[in-house]
């Protein structure tokens, strides 16, 4: 729908229902129809002001494409999202004049919902304002200014005081498919019932019976939910998100996953000792270079990886590559399934890094989409377990993907493959790391990879503010805090002190004391009752729950009011809103920490920082981004750096998805058409690597 005839849509059921609200005096609902109202009147407002704002971006955000047959900005996604909130009042505003006097309206329920999205609404429009500030300050064409210190810091700022908790309570994931919200509901009331339960270090059946009998209260109160949404994303520690994520690597939900994924014939784990190797170089395969193993910070170490193919071929149950296997006894070969019929080796072979933002998962987290991969284009899949951050930051997980890069060229032949075309694929942190190992061959003189696939990728490593960014203040996948503390762990800004993760996936607490587990049932009822009991922990609208400061930030500015946090924004010169507008604030302040550490800025961390000389080379680049992604902008940049270079890139724009999609893999028609998507550029690559025969290691 066009966004003329959306404002118009919005302007009739404004003035419809403010026409029925302003009606008779015995109208019903009393205090509830001045709710409405007042609601509706703020909506009609907004919907006026942004009606030019929208008009200016539709004029322009064509020019901040990467070419006319691939559309896709954070430009282009702040209107979209907009609108995707206007038809969603349209729709409770035509209900709303539909049926109020009818005897089953609910009248409250109603009431919440329309000032829940036009909470969302306000915010957005403080958004839409920041990004004219970056049309304004940026050069023409340009998403990021990489110079504009004083704009980024003021996008952190508005971050950490601006209230968020409407976008994750009524309103959760109204910007994106209507296939996806019910389990992105899921997975913020997860996160919140894991949030309230993780300080009481509890483990297996006690820790999912205090979650599930939390969990109620977050489904039947959005307000709630949201609140400690806010607080929960804004200011628990970098180990909790590890370990949030993680969830994903338990026994439990990783046998659903793999009932439910393609079956494979091969799957194990390899441990590849920490030994020198020798490859030809490029240039004059009569030379080698020597390729030391990763040595940073915890000095020689070995290298996980696991191999996936959906056919057992040939080396893939050779004596050799077993001797690397951590199964004990080993995987069952072709020697003890006969009727299995071995096949070639493959011309092709996919080398796979994981996402995760450097700090969480393995390939195990991937496995799901792996396999189908690994069916559909009929290669074996060889995917890098890299040590993660905090306690192993950068240059730790570079050094050993491009390690085991180097390793499985000079062992195709026990993955069962030829290495005539190899391609790189990852996502987010694992779409860095594709583009760093390719640049880390060109300076080592070794092979390069034929192509590479990268999903969502991180190639800007900072909070330097572009529009996409702004999605991160209500992104429930990818807010801006959690960015800043991946990055800032990758970057070893963060101390690398471990704590004890929570095995919340074990299965070790069935032979718990029966005694035990009751007192964990009887004080989680308590809990949840008293919640109901304690109006604190009620409210709605801009309150949320209380929490300490964490380690290290301004115990004054934790202390803010609202109204407070709103002066020193304007005393610090950086919001410049319209006159009569300010942005709702929360009562529970973001600590973001700055993305200042000099490692963000090394090339072979942030490639979109990178010089021509360490790009010229690279093999070519396919980039699957998404239009609701915070991390859009750095695929476009990226790519548009490239094509100036006349280097061969492709980007793929899918609408209607969050960061991380392929994680989401067959939970929706939307995320398996996505990843299709992926795995379709992945053949691409292949057909045309195959057209281009190179030797392998070895060949004469």
């Amino acid at each position: 729908m066009d966004y003329k005839d959306v404002f118009a849509s919005l302007e009739t059921v404004c003035e419809d229902n403010i026409s029925i609200l302003c009606g008779p005096s015995e109208l019903p609902y009393g205090a509830v129809a001045k709710r409405l109202l007042v609601c509706m009147r703020e909506i009609r407002e907004h919907g006026r002001v942004l009606l030019p704002v929208v008009a200016g971006f539709t004029a322009v955000f064509h020019h901040y494409d990467l070419d006319e047959q691939t559309p896709g900005n954070g430009y282009r996604t702040l209107a979209k999202v907009l609108l995707s909130c206007l038809l969603h009042i349209i729709h409770k505003g035509r209900y709303i004049a539909s049926n109020y006097n009818s005897a089953f309206f609910r009248a409250d329920h109603n009431a919440s919902e329309m000032e829940a999205y036009c909470s969302a609404l306000c915010q957005l429009r403080a958004l839409l304002h920041l990004a004219q500030q970056l049309i304004h300050d940026n050069g023409f064409g340009q998403l990021y200014s990489l110079e504009g210190a004083d704009l980024s810091r003021r996008f952190v700022r508005e971050y950490s005081s601006m209230h968020k908790a409407c976008f994750y309570g009524r309103c959760l994931g109204f910007q994106f498919s209507p296939t996806l919200r019910p389990f992105l509901q899921t997975i913020v009331i997860s996160m919140v019932t894991y949030g309230e339960t993780y300080s009481k270090q509890q483990s297996g059946l006690g820790l999912a019976a205090l979650s599930l009998l939390t969990s109620g209260k977050y489904v039947i109160d959005p307000e709630l939910r949201g609140a400690e949404f806010e607080r929960i994303t804004q200011n628990l520690d970098m180990q909790f998100w590890k370990s949030f994520w993680n969830l994903t690597e338990s026994g439990l939900i990783g046998g659903f996953s793999r009932i439910a994924s393609y079956p494979v014939q091969v799957n194990f784990t390899l441990t590849v000792p920490p030994v020198t190797l020798h490859l030809p170089l490029a240039s004059d395969p009569s030379l080698t270079a020597a390729v030391s193993p990763p040595v940073a910070h915890s000095g020689p170490g070995p290298v996980h990886m696991r191999l996936i193919s959906h056919e057992l071929r040939e080396g893939q149950d050779s004596e050799e590559l077993l001797a690397y296997s951590r199964i004990d006894p080993p995987p069952i070969t072709a020697s003890h399934l006969p009727w299995v019929q071995k096949q070639p080796r493959s011309p092709w072979l996919l080398i796979h890094f994981h996402g995760g933002g450097f700090v969480a998962q393995t390939s195990r987290s991937h496995e799901n989409y792996l396999r189908s991969w690994s069916k559909e284009l009929r290669v074996p899949i060889l995917s890098v377990d890299y040590s993660l951050s905090p306690e192993a930051p950068f240059p730790r997980a570079l050094e050993e993907c491009y390690y085991a890069y180097c390793w499985a060229l000079n062992n195709c032949h026990l993955l069962g493959s030829t290495a005539e075309c190899v391609c790189l694929a990852g996502d987010s942190a694992g779409g860095n790391l594709c583009i760093t190992v390719s640049m880390k061959a060109i300076c080592s003189g070794v092979r390069v990879p034929d192509g590479m696939m990268v999903a969502y990728p991180a190639t800007l490593l900072t909070t330097d503010a572009s529009p996409s960014r702004l999605l991160t203040l209500f992104d429930p996948l990818l807010p801006l805090g959690v960015l800043t503390k991946c990055i800032n762990a990758y970057a070893g800004a963060d101390s690398p002190t471990v704590q004890t993760a929570l095995a919340s996936g074990s299965l070790s607490a069935l032979g718990r004391d029966t005694a035990a587990l009751l007192s964990d049932l009887t004080q989680s009822a308590s809990n949840w009752i008293q919640s109901y009991l304690d109006p604190a922990r009620t409210s709605g609208g801009t309150r949320s729950l209380s929490a300490s400061p964490p380690t290290g930030s301004p115990s004054a500015a934790a202390r803010r009011t609202p109204a407070e946090a709103t002066d020193a924004a304007n005393s610090d010169g950086r919001t410049g809103y319209p006159e009569g507008f300010e942005p709702l604030r929360s009562e529970c302040l973001a600590y973001v920490r700055p993305t200042s550490c000099p490692v963000i800025r090394n090339p072979f961390v942030s490639p979109l920082l990178a010089p021509a000389s360490l790009l010229r080379g690279l093999p070519p680049v396919h980039i699957v981004a998404s239009a609701l992604d915070g991390l859009l902008d750095d695929s476009v940049m990226f790519a548009k750096k490239l094509r100036a270079m006349q280097q061969p890139v492709q980007l793929t724009v899918v609408e209607d998805l969050p960061h991380g999609f392929l994680s989401l893999y067959q939970l929706a028609k939307e995320t398996d058409v996505a990843a299709d998507i992926c795995m379709e550029q992945i053949r691409i690559i292949f057909q045309g690597g195959s057209q281009r025969r190179r030797p392998t290691p070895g060949e004469t």
